[in-house]
């Protein structure tokens, strides 16, 4: 299944993005709501998780009897969400989706969840299959991992040293897409471009910016840097600009076009990519409440992504929904007005 320009319009249009904080966003149409669902993500402040919190709105108003809890903690810890999923589970909470900070710490209080009849589900970030039912990537991991490193490829000619600044080194989304990156990277067109250094912002601005900073003086020929992390782009794009690197060093990665823009137009950042953040909290609703529905969950089932269409249960419960998109100065001004 493809993410196409047509169909980013589509669903990013469909709702606002507004700064969210731990909030029942979507108001049941009926006097009461038949199902609630916790969307509970890796920490507050995050506007790609706004993006998908209005996702899932706009499936609860339209399945309708949906009640959308939309929370996180202020910090993106393990035991920090794991306290999070535990006042969920103590207001019995119908299902759960979960965007994990740490695959394997969470097992237990998904284990919790379900033993106590509440379905749970991940996606961005997964729990370890032990800890829920399935997971919904945005895109597969070898697509995610090798459109980055193809992208800075490109920027670059195929030439000069590259570093990852990632998020937290317990994401897994994170490791995966890094471990991607590293496939792709065995390829001879990139044996001109060596990566150089991985390091981590912890999802935090301050924290990517300066460990951006540090790369740049670590490695005074750097010339490119991956950063598969909305938090990790912007921040890393800023430290270019602020610097007076523009022209030296690029950042690519995964980006919203809202915060991406300025940086695009002043060419700290020749390309990105994302999956609509929006059409993703929207998938993810439409399969918990299919879940919640008695869908067949097993592998090879198909389940329902609503206007997305269907997606294919895979081996430990994993699907997909669908490839990244690229922006760049020819269309991201355009997106910037959607999310």
């Amino acid at each position: 299944m493809t993410t196409t320009r047509r169909t980013l319009l589509k669903y990013g249009s469909a709702a606002a993005f507004a700064v969210a904080a731990p909030a029942i966003l979507t108001k049941p149409l009926r006097a009461q709501a038949q199902k609630r669902i916790a969307m509970i993500v890796k920490n507050l402040g995050n506007s790609y998780f706004d993006a998908c919190a209005n996702g899932a709105k706009e499936a609860g108003s339209e399945l309708g009897g949906i009640e959308i809890i939309y929370t996180a903690s202020a910090k993106p810890t393990a035991e920090e969400q794991i306290a999070v999923i535990d006042a969920q589970i103590a207001q019995k909470v119908d299902g759960i989706i979960v965007s994990a900070n740490d695959a394997d710490a969470l097992v237990p209080v998904g284990k919790k969840a379900m033993e106590r009849g509440i379905k749970v589900m991940s996606f961005d970030s997964a729990i370890a299959p032990a800890g829920r039912i399935v997971h919904l990537s945005a895109s597969s991991t070898p697509l995610i991992g090798a459109k980055q490193v193809q992208m800075i490829a490109k920027t670059l000619g195929g030439k000069g040293e590259v570093a990852i600044l990632s998020a937290a080194s317990t994401m897994t989304n994170q490791n995966s897409w890094i471990a991607a990156m590293q496939e792709e990277w065995k390829k001879p067109e990139y044996k001109d471009m060596p990566l150089v250094a991985t390091v981590y912002g912890d999802d935090q601005d301050d924290k990517s910016y300066r460990e951006m900073q540090g790369l740049v003086k670590a490695h005074p020929n750097l010339k490119g840097v991956i950063s598969p992390t909305t938090i990790g782009i912007r921040s890393g794009a800023k430290a270019i600009v602020d610097g007076g690197l523009v022209g030296k060093v690029f950042i690519t990665g995964l980006g919203l076009p809202s915060e991406m823009k300025d940086y695009v137009m002043q060419g700290a950042c020749d390309s990105f990519a994302i999956w609509n953040p929006v059409e993703y909290g929207y998938a993810s609703t439409q399969i918990m409440a299919a879940i919640l529905g008695g869908a067949d969950t097993k592998e090879g089932a198909k389940l329902s992504m609503g206007k997305k269409g269907e997606t294919v249960v895979g081996p430990a419960g994993e699907c997909i929904m669908g490839e990244p998109f690229e922006f760049n100065k020819t269309n991201v001004e355009e997106f910037a007005k959607i999310f």
